[in-house]
């Protein structure tokens, strides 16, 4: 069960080598969580955050688990559920792709698609019906300020942060007084492995900054977290431009 302060003892993180996942899993260990389910693509990278965070203090396992593969998504997390209560589940999975490729390769754009979008529907709703089932807890849905308007430079991203986003706050309202909650967290650039080499946008940010907004949104049972916060009204903004002038900015 959760303290008094919203803070989760278990744990389970949908992208277990998602370098923001594994950020926010240490502060929340740091504070109360005690047992740690990583699920993702059986790989050495999963065995090796599963043990920095074992040198932590927590109990972590890892199960196998595709955003590609949703027939196999009620099984695989199931079996987590079925082993006790989850206080919160952070899905956290999803990738950038190439734009400039993408967009010559219809089959790869799918692929971005059918990760960030499907494949979180998919596990969203399996995992809320068993957050639902026992009763209590939170789903934490990492989206991103690229859904709010999609830009010429990764329109094929932010077109399926922008459905993720969506999906996020209607499955919000909908188990809205249930016992559970749903907080959608919009960071903008995270310096991480998916964005090296990539021009750093302003109000660049990092996975710990992240961690901490999603504690502190936790603590506060917000229902939407911008990282940095100044985010919110710089996006306010530009989503009200006319797209004549915001077809021209330098975005």
């Amino acid at each position: 069960m959760k303290d008094a302060f919203g803070l989760p003892q278990s744990l389970l993180v949908l992208g277990g080598t998602s370098e923001i996942a594994l950020a926010t899993a240490r502060r929340l260990i740091a504070r109360r969580t005690r047992a740690v389910w990583l699920a993702g693509r059986p790989s050495p990278a999963l065995d090796e955050a599963a043990e920095q965070l074992r040198g932590l203090g927590a109990e972590v396992r890892t199960v196998a688990f595709d955003a590609l593969d949703p027939d196999a998504h009620e099984d695989a997390l199931g079996k987590v559920f079925a082993e006790g209560d989850i206080d919160m589940v952070l899905l956290a999975f999803g990738t950038l792709g190439d734009q400039a490729h993408d967009e010559r390769d219809p089959a790869a754009a799918v692929r971005v698609a059918q990760t960030n979008y499907t494949g979180a529907v998919s596990a969203g709703l399996v995992c809320a019906g068993a957050l639902q089932e026992q009763g209590h807890g939170s789903l934490v849905v990492l989206s991103s300020v690229a859904g709010e308007r999609a830009r010429r430079a990764n329109f094929i991203y932010g077109s399926s942060k922008a459905g993720l986003d969506a999906f996020a706050q209607g499955l919000g309202d909908a188990l809205h007084g249930t016992g559970v909650h749903v907080m959608v967290v919009r960071p903008g650039f995270v310096r991480t492995r998916m964005t090296a080499g990539l021009p750093e946008a302003p109000l660049a940010t990092t996975p710990e900054a992240v961690a901490a907004a999603v504690e502190l949104g936790l603590r506060r049972r917000a229902e939407t977290v911008w990282v940095p916060g100044a985010l919110r009204m710089v996006m306010s903004a530009l989503r009200h431009l006319p797209r004549g002038v915001f077809r021209r900015l330098p975005v």
